[in-house]
């Protein structure tokens, strides 16, 4: 049975009251026993660590994503870094604090940093990341490629000076992958170094033959892009939502488990076929033959 969140009914203080984490977990993965080795790892990780979470913000900038999407885009990040329910949660932690790093991506060979690593532990650190975010001219770009921005960012964990009890890639968009390696393989060269994908599939536009927009981009996501204990999917499908729907998703994260949201069954779906990973190689394909 699949299921999915429903935006409006995660409430901030489930989060911050320390709720089991729920979403999409990677079928297998269990909690560590007491006596065990996984334990023990976890013990040792944790007595290494010095944040909270190592967070990467993959941002998309391709052209199907008009202006006025991108401005909301970057506002949302700015606007949830600094919210109060944004930093209760960074102080609930056993760190209190986070090292998050900020990149925009369109095709494979298309990222860009704009934040380094930095560690945010309160407001005027959290002041100064979000308005670094804003300062940065909006800029768009060719192709839509989710692996490419994946493979990016794995090795920007091995660069950060700060050890985090978890490894995070946040992935935003609001098409699939069409250019680079194929997402699978890209998501699970991620999942075998422990890395955590969540995503925030964009989907506030009818879809278009101009573009490379699909009807199911939250199921594409949920099959083909996000893994990993606790991950899981926040969709925008309301503009007027979009910046909710940041602020929801960067708690989440920062917290480390989902709270008790209003979770909603949709059996029928389980009768169909599971979306094609390669769907937006085949689109592109179909309509460019290159």
């Amino acid at each position: 049975m699949r299921w999915y969140v429903s935006i409006g009914a995660v409430l901030v203080a489930g989060v911050l009251a320390g709720g089991d984490v729920a979403g999409f977990a990677a079928p297998g993965v269990t909690g560590p026993g007491p006596g065990n080795k996984a334990s023990r790892q976890l013990a040792e990780k944790e007595s290494a660590a010095s944040v909270d979470v190592e967070l990467i913000l993959a941002v998309d900038v391709s052209y199907s994503m008009d202006l006025d999407e991108l401005a909301i885009q970057r506002e949302g990040y700015a606007q949830a870094i600094v919210s109060k329910e944004f930093l209760q949660a960074l102080k609930a932690g056993p760190n209190g604090k986070i090292s998050v790093t900020y990149f925009e991506w369109a095709a494979s060979t298309d990222q860009k940093i704009i934040i380094p690593w930095r560690v945010i532990d309160g407001p005027e650190s959290a002041d100064a990341v979000a308005a670094e975010i804003m300062k940065t001219p909006i800029r768009r770009a060719s192709r839509t490629s989710i692996s490419g921005a994946i493979y990016f960012a794995m090795p920007l964990f091995d660069e950060n000076p700060h050890r985090g009890l978890r490894r995070v890639i946040d992935i935003s968009g609001d098409g699939p992958n069409n250019n680079g390696l194929p997402i699978l393989a890209a998501r699970d060269a991620a999942l075998e170094k422990g890395i955590v994908i969540n995503g925030l599939p964009i989907m506030v536009k009818e879809p278009s033959y101009s573009t490379m927009d699909i009807d199911n981009l939250d199921y594409y996501y949920e099959d083909c892009v996000i893994g990993g204990p606790g991950s899981f999917v926040v969709t925008i499908k309301d503009r007027d939502k979009f910046k909710e729907a940041i602020r929801t998703k960067l708690l989440m994260e920062v917290a480390g488990r989902v709270p008790e949201p209003r979770f909603v069954p949709v059996a029928e779906k389980e009768k169909e076929p599971r979306v094609n990973c390669m769907i937006g190689e085949k689109i592109w394909q179909d309509r460019w033959g290159r």
